[in-house]
């Protein structure tokens, strides 16, 4: 399971295609080898109102957070996220030349006693019964 939740500032919108965004972090999340494709989850949450650092209007942000299934070690999750993370900052290398951006990721790990799922699609692409 690796789930990666970018919420970004309206504004970022008419600076970035935050679809395009998606997909760089969504084939970094493949070439990374560590999460099953089917567990691989991407949300695009647009914050329609944001005040962000000194208020001025032109400034935006991206944070985004991976929520991934316990069991992995921390160096190779360091891995992980350092190629997703560059593969967003090459997706937003516009907003990231100006003084007027932040973007962010935070890894969390998920207890496994603490979760629960029903997830068909497991079924279809690991092609069990």
């Amino acid at each position: 399971m690796a789930h990666l939740s970018i919420e970004y500032s309206a504004g970022l919108d008419a600076r970035s295609d935050m679809q395009a965004v998606a997909r760089a972090a969504h084939a970094a999340m493949l070439d990374a080898g560590i999460f099953p494709v089917a567990g691989i989850r991407i949300r695009l949450h647009r914050a329609d109102f944001a005040i962000v650092a000194d208020g001025l209007a032109e400034n935006d942000f991206c944070a985004m957070t991976m929520s991934v299934g316990a069991g992995r070690n921390e160096a190779v999750l360091k891995t992980a996220g350092d190629r997703v993370f560059a593969a967003v900052q090459s997706a937003l290398a516009g907003p990231l030349s100006t003084e007027h951006f932040a973007l962010s990721l935070e890894i969390r790990e998920i207890h496994a006693r603490l979760t629960w799922k029903d997830t068909p699609i497991h079924k279809r692409l690991t092609k069990k019964d």
